[in-house]
C-alpha cells in the first residue's frame, strides 16, 4: 500500500483570486501564480515516496463561465512542472449529485482504489471547508490552510497551517 498527500489546487498549489472574501480560480494559465515554497515541498514529500494527487473543483465549467480548456490547461501546465502523479478534477455543479465534487470524497476514494493507496495514513491538504471535509470522509488526515476566508470554515481538521511547506514539515517530521 502506498501513502498519498491530496492536495486542493487553487489556495494550496496556486494563488487563488479573492474576491469579497471568497477565493476564485485562476481565469487562465496566463493568470496563474504558483505560490512559494510549493515545489520545494512538493519535491520534499515525493522524495518521502508519497504519491501526490490533486483533488479540485472546477464547477464553472458547469456554469458556463470558464472554459474546460482553460482548466485542462492549469493542470497539465502543474503536472509538466511539479512531481504530481495526477489531477483529479470535478467539473460539476454542486446541484449535479456527483460524487466526486468535494465534500463527497469519491475523488480520493476513486484514487485510492487506482494507486493502492491506505487512505488512514495519507493526508488532504485544502484551504476550504469541502476540502477537509471529503478528506475525513474518506479517512485521511486533514491540514486546513487558514486564510480567513469570508465563507464556511470546516468544523474540525487535524492540523492548521499557513501553507503547503508547513503542511510538510509536519507530514515529514521537520
Amino acid at each position: 500500500m502506498h501513502r498519498a498527500v491530496f492536495l486542493d489546487r487553487d489556495g494550496v498549489i496556486n494563488r487563488a483570486v479573492v474576491r469579497d472574501g471568497k477565493p476564485y480560480p485562476p481565469a487562465n494559465l496566463d493568470a496563474l501564480e504558483i505560490l512559494p515554497k510549493v515545489p520545494e515541498a512538493l519535491k520534499c514529500m515525493k522524495e518521502a515516496s508519497y504519491k501526490l494527487i490533486v483533488v479540485t473543483n472546477q464547477p464553472d465549467v458547469a456554469r458556463g463561465t470558464k472554459l474546460k480548456a482553460d482548466v485542462e490547461a492549469i493542470n497539465l501546465y502543474l503536472m509538466q512542472c511539479l512531481p504530481i502523479d495526477e489531477v483529479l478534477t470535478c467539473f460539476h455543479d454542486s446541484s449535479d449529485g456527483c460524487n466526486c465534487r468535494k465534500p463527497l470524497p469519491g475523488s480520493l476514494l476513486a484514487s485510492a482504489r487506482k494507486h493502492s493507496i491506505d487512505l488512514a495514513e495519507s493526508y488532504m491538504i485544502g484551504d476550504r471547508w469541502s476540502d477537509i471535509e471529503a478528506g475525513e470522509r474518506a479517512g485521511c488526515k486533514t491540514f486546513f490552510i487558514d486564510y480567513g476566508y469570508s465563507e464556511k470554515r470546516p468544523k474540525t481538521f487535524n492540523h492548521r497551517v499557513r501553507n503547503l511547506i508547513e503542511a510538510a514539515d509536519i507530514i515529514l517530521g521537520r
